[in-house]
C-alpha cells in the first residue's frame, strides 16, 4: 500500500536521504518549513512507517573489507520449514549484508563482504557447512561498485 505524501514530504525525504544528520532547523529551511512544522512532518512520516530509521554509511574499504561477493544459494528443499531455517541461520553471519529470496535459478542471493581471499574461504566454508539445506553455492566477486544507492527515488 502506497501512502499519500505531498511535494514537501518528498523534498524532506530526499533531503534526509542525502544527509540525515542535518538539524530539523536546517532541514526545514531547505524545504520551506519552520523547525516545528518540519519536526511534526518528520514524526508523521516516522509514524506512517515511511522512515524506518537513521543510519551511518560506513566505508567498507577503510574498515578492511576490500572484497564484496554476490553469492547465489540453492537449497535442497523449498519447503516453508527449509526456507525459515536458512533465513534464521543467515541472520547470525555478520559478513552477510543482504539476503534476498529470489524467483529464478537461485533460491537466495547474498551480498557479503570479506577482508581478503582467506577470509572469503572461511566464509564460504561457513556458508556451506553451517547453513541448513544448502545444495549449491555459486559466488561472484564484485570488481568495482559502479553505483551504490541506499536511498529510494522519491
Amino acid at each position: 500500500m502506497t501512502l499519500q505524501i505531498d511535494a514537501v514530504d518528498r523534498k524532506l525525504l530526499r533531503a534526509l536521504q542525502e544527509d540525515s544528520r542535518k538539524s530539523v532547523q536546517v532541514l526545514g529551511e531547505g524545504v520551506g518549513l519552520s523547525a516545528s512544522a518540519c519536526h511534526r512532518r518528520l514524526k508523521a512520516l516516522e509514524e506512517q512507517g515511511l522512515i524506518e530509521g537513521y543510519r551511518a554509511v560506513l566505508n567498507a574499504g577503510k574498515l578492511g573489507y576490500s572484497m564484496q561477493f554476490f553469492i547465489e544459494v540453492g537449497l535442497t528443499s523449498q519447503s516453508e520449514t527449509a526456507l525459515e531455517a536458512f533465513e534464521t541461520a543467515v541472520q547470525d553471519i555478520p559478513e552477510v549484508l543482504e539476503c534476498h529470496l529470489m524467483a529464478g535459478q537461485s533460491d537466495y542471493i547474498l551480498r557479503v563482504v570479506c577482508q581478503d581471499h582467506d577470509d572469503f574461504e572461511r566464509l564460504h566454508r561457513r556458508l556451506s557447512a553451517r547453513l541448513p539445506g544448502v545444495a549449491r553455492i555459486h559466488s561472484n566477486m564484485s570488481i568495482r561498485t559502479v553505483k551504490a544507492r541506499t536511498g529510494l527515488p522519491v
